[in-house]
């Protein structure tokens, strides 16, 4: 890595990514490491050029108050604490407010880094670190057509060329048109090599009567590894599988001082048996950088400004054990939300919306007599890195417009709800 870097210690503070985005946007790479980090492994990491050991409420692990290994002060790096008052560190502030005000005069006057974080750099850090990795051998990478596949895409071709093998599995989780969509823009419009597989039977038979989150995410998780395996069995050289974990993931996936919101299939869920090794080179980047790397790498803004969409998919929309009746009351719902919200011109203004179908019945009157039908939950957010998010305050007309398309297209439903929950302390998802 070429770029200059400050290293953040976790010590339980709940500001982390805060600060790691506020030292980037002054043009600085930053990233977070646990705070028993070994004083070597410091020394081993690429153009370091300061720490800040950020404590918070999460610093009593297991009963004990963690801390870091006093040989880190040896290194000769200079240090900075925020809710932390080590011995050995003069440069110390009680709160993250006290600190903030210091943090350039730290990063550009104590340490001396330079402003040279940008998406260029950091492209053409990856395309040397890529091949570095890859060598001769092939790259396999799912491609669902969202934004970070597509960028993760982009970068690989650029690395390695026709090294990548693009395959896009149908687990049946799609949103309406999605496949098709895929297939036409990777394959025909930007000549990918793309492999296309139906495993929707596949995967409904394995979730059948699955309702706990967690086990569906690595149901999912395991059959994709098991897909790309076959795959890759068809194939030469493959060694690698690439994927689009972004940072927001491996967060929420848990950290030492913090507890997993959810695992993410590309972090918690994959088998301990798996064959190949991870190529992940947009795991350091918040979600609106990737979309920055993106446009570097010349993808269209319609590709890079793609609606978010989970891994699992509509499996993690359809609460509870996944029934086809209800996956499709998902996928009619959501299509109808999209159109809607194309025509009002929401979709350049909310950063993520979808239609949620739960698990349970309510009463209702459908052609003069009594029914009992599924409700459908209207999501709708915005946000900037997807660790905090406000809920889109949706004109009366539109949702009106909206919930009367639902109730008269999609079958066995009855209800329509909007979610007015933010982030936290719910999350964007519902599983």
């Amino acid at each position: 890595m070429k770029q200059d870097m400050i290293v953040i210690l976790d010590l339980g503070s709940t500001q982390n990514t805060v600060l790691a985005r506020e030292i980037r946007d002054l043009g600085v790479y930053s990233e977070i490491y646990p705070h028993d980090i070994a004083p070597q492994a410091l020394k081993d990491l690429p153009n370091v050029r300061g720490v800040i050991l950020f404590g918070g409420e999460n610093r009593v692990v297991d009963g004990q108050e963690i801390d870091v290994d006093p040989a880190l002060y040896d290194t000769g790096l200079p240090f900075m604490a925020i809710d932390h008052a080590p011995a050995r560190c003069g440069l110390t502030f009680a709160s993250w407010e006290q600190a903030q005000p210091h943090i350039r005069e730290f990063v550009f006057e104590t340490c001396g880094a330079q402003a040279n974080w940008n998406m260029k750099n950091f492209i053409d850090d990856q395309v040397e670190a890529i091949r570095a990795q890859v060598g001769d051998s092939k790259v396999l990478l799912a491609l669902s057509g969202g934004v970070d596949s597509s960028v993760v895409a982009a970068l690989l071709i650029r690395a390695i060329g026709k090294q990548l093998v693009c395959v896009h599995v149908n687990h049946g989780l799609m949103r309406k048109g999605e496949s098709e969509s895929v297939i036409e823009v990777f394959r025909n419009q930007m000549d990918a090599n793309l492999i296309y597989v139906d495993a929707t039977d596949r995967y409904l038979d394995k979730l059948a009567g699955v309702s706990d989150p967690e086990r569906k995410r690595k149901i999912i998780g395991a059959e994709f590894i098991r897909i790309f395996e076959e795959e890759a069995r068809k194939l030469d050289g493959i060694e690698f599988l690439g994927q689009g974990t972004i940072y927001p993931d491996i967060i929420e996936s848990g950290t030492k001082t913090a507890k997993m919101v959810k695992s993410h299939h590309n972090v918690g869920g994959l088998p301990e048996d798996m064959k190949f090794q991870l190529v992940e080179p947009l795991k350091q980047l918040f979600k609106d950088e990737v979309r920055q790397c993106g446009l570097q790498l010349g993808l269209p803004e319609s590709m890079v400004y793609r609606q978010p969409f989970p891994g699992p998919g509509l499996g993690v929309r359809c609460l509870g054990a996944i029934t086809r009746e209800r996956l499709e009351a998902v996928r009619e719902s959501d299509a109808i939300l999209r159109e809607e919200f194309e025509k009002a011109g929401l979709n350049k203004r909310v950063w993520q919306y979808f239609t949620i179908v739960p698990d349970f019945k309510s009463v209702g009157v459908r052609d003069n007599a009594r029914c009992f039908d599924y409700p459908v939950i209207i999501r709708a957010v915005n946000t900037v890195d997807a660790m905090t998010a406000s809920v889109e305050r949706l004109d009366w007309d539109v949702l009106e417009r909206i919930t009367g398309r639902i109730l008269k297209e999609v079958k066995n439903v009855n209800r329509v709800c909007y979610d007015v929950s933010p982030k936290p302390t719910a999350t964007i998802e519902w599983e």
